[in-house]
């Protein structure tokens, strides 16, 4: 799906913003879309590498269906090349070796029965970027969507503004990371800063509940103009996008870089509420107040979390039962 023949047997992708380039018998940047005679095949199509069941709050989404739990699957491959992946065994696979496709084999009907038989109220397609599965994501999420279960992308958001269109009526939510400013993600990602914010900018247009997730890397992405400049994007966008600051741990090819203290999330945070975002939350530090959420308008504790657990959820019929605002999300019926 999502490309074009040229001349002779070339082929350009347009899945997502690199728009490769690709010759018969190459690859494109993710390693795993394959020119083969003139026609582009996707090589990890029903190849399921991990599977599992994860709470909602794990996405992070905390505005969509607190509490339940989502069938989180990938693919091994990825459009991005970022030093800090926690995911890099799976993600960068391909890049990694030479490989015969691994994962098990599923299809579209085998994924939602499992979410079916396990109870979740999601499919999640998570782990790796999901652009680069679109089609069987593409076909996952259909079938779900009859079934009545809701469809999930947690995506880096470099897809393509053809491929958003085509999986936005199928898609409840999507987590896209904002990493940083677009030196960062030319250094660090192998990507740039437009089109992730096109993404953004058009899942909310298409009507997609969107958070966004930036995991702060102390010295890479750190400073209050980095920090500013993302809290200002969104609010613009919508105020009521739910910002999560994440703490960075040391992995793949970052670890002479620190933990980030706990003075930067806050700072962070300060940050995105002065904009003017209404809900702004700390990652990867459990049990602080910053996984809370908290109504807009008068600051009654609605949602207390522990991690990726509930412990309370005082939202009614989508509101706060104090002041009766209206609290943005996809809430229990």
């Amino acid at each position: 799906m999502v490309y074009e023949k040229l001349s002779g047997t070339d082929v350009r992708c347009h899945l997502c913003a690199h728009s490769c380039l690709i010759h018969d018998g190459q690859r494109g940047i993710c390693a795993v879309r394959e020119n083969q005679g003139g026609t582009l095949q996707s090589l990890v199509y029903g190849r399921v590498i991990t599977a599992h069941i994860d709470p909602i709050e794990k996405k992070p989404l905390f505005h969509l269906l607190p509490g339940s739990t989502s069938l989180s699957i990938a693919t091994v491959g990825c459009n991005f090349r970022c030093k800090h992946c926690q995911n890099y065994d799976i993600s960068q696979y391909p890049r990694e070796r030479k490989f015969e496709v691994p994962g098990q084999e599923m299809s579209p009907e085998d994924v939602v029965e499992l979410a079916i038989k396990n109870g979740s109220e999601s499919i999640s397609y998570t782990y790796t970027e999901p652009t680069i599965f679109f089609e069987f994501a593409y076909d996952c999420a259909r079938l779900a969507h009859e079934k009545g279960i809701r469809n999930v992308f947690v995506s880096n958001g470099y897809t393509g503004p053809e491929a958003t269109r085509l999986i936005a009526p199928y898609l409840t939510a999507n987590n896209i990371d904002l990493k940083g400013d677009d030196t960062f993600y030319k250094e660090v990602c192998g990507a740039r800063l437009k089109p992730v914010q096109d993404t953004i900018r058009l899942m909310k247009e298409l009507g997609v509940w969107v958070e966004v997730t930036t995991l702060i890397i102390p010295g890479h992405n750190d400073s209050e103009k980095v920090l500013t400049d993302i809290a200002g994007f969104l609010v613009l966008i919508d105020p009521a996008i739910p910002w999560h600051i994440s703490r960075f741990h040391p992995t793949y090819k970052l670890m002479d870089s620190p933990v980030t203290p706990v003075e930067t999330l806050r700072k962070a945070m300060d940050i995105g509420r002065r904009a003017g975002l209404k809900y702004v939350y700390e990652g990867n530090v459990p049990g602080e107040d910053g996984e809370n959420t908290y109504c807009p308008a008068c600051r009654e504790l609605l949602i207390r979390r522990h991690g990726y657990r509930i412990l309370d959820n005082h939202i009614k019929n989508s509101a706060c039962p104090r002041c009766s605002m209206k609290i943005e999300g996809v809430w229990p019926a």
